[in-house]
Order: C-alpha cells, then structure tokens, then sequence
C-alpha cells in the first residue's frame, strides 16, 4: 500500500479569522468545531471528506525560515477556476506572491497562484493544464519552490 495525504492539519493564531479565510474565501465546508477556550479548532471538508483541520495553538505566524511545511497546494479543476478563486482572494484584499497566475516553470502546461493565508502560511492554487504562455517568475527554479 502507498500512502496517500489524508488530511492537512495547521496551527492558526486567530481560529475566527482563519477559520472565515479557508470557508469563506476559499470555500471549504465547515465539518466540526471545537468553541473550548483552550481547544479551539476546525474542521473543513470538500463535501466529501475532510481536508484541513485548523487548531488555534500558534502564538506567532508561520515562518518560512523554520524547517516544516514549505507550502499547501490545492489543485482547481481548470485554469478558469483558478482565476475565480484569484478574484474571490483579490476582493478579500489577499497579498499575492506573483502577479496573476503563473507557470510551475517556463514552458509548462501546470501553473497556479501562489499567496498567503491570514498567518503567513504559503499557499498555492493551481490547475494541472490551462497555463501555457503563462509567465515563468523563475527561469532557474520552479515557481512554488521560491515564494
């Protein structure tokens, strides 16, 4: 048997504010919560199964700097939609790494957006096809590598 992920788990500083980022923004269905003060979390699913668990124990953001997760990608089903949640987290006000979407490297067919959730945690959203012509950031590395 190969494993496979079963679910991402990420320690957020503010429950309320990453919990209306990842359901609001993103679109992720609220499957549990845990209101205890000190027990705070989430889960949030896809409609099918669970996909991320938010647990309210950071006392500072994410950092890039420290040996751990490098980034969280989730795959959209067309470059279209990529665009959607692009604007979704443009009106939300969402800082971007790289203007528009963008090639996993020059040439390739895979590209996405790439940007930070509400602690500083890198995010990516990309669709396996649609990106050709799309801009590379990078000619020496691939783009979700450096951001």
């Amino acid at each position: 048997m190969t494993l496979r992920t079963g679910h991402i788990g990420l320690n957020v500083t503010d429950l309320g504010t990453s919990l209306a980022f990842y359901r609001d923004v993103l679109g992720f269905t609220l499957i549990g919560e845990g209101k205890e003060e000190d027990r705070r979390y989430a889960f949030l699913g896809d409609g099918r199964q669970l996909v991320l668990t938010l647990w309210q124990q950071a006392d500072r953001p994410y950092g890039a700097d420290r040996a751990g997760l490098h980034h969280l990608a989730f795959e959209a089903e067309s470059i279209e939609r990529v665009g959607e949640y692009e604007a979704a987290l443009r009106a939300h006000g969402t800082e971007f790494a790289h203007e528009g979407v963008v090639a996993h490297h020059e040439g390739a067919a895979s590209g996405g957006i790439f940007f930070h959730d509400p602690d500083g945690t890198r995010l990516e959203i990309y669709a396996p096809g649609g990106a050709e012509g799309a801009p590379a950031p990078s000619q020496a590395a691939p783009t979700c590598g450096f951001f």
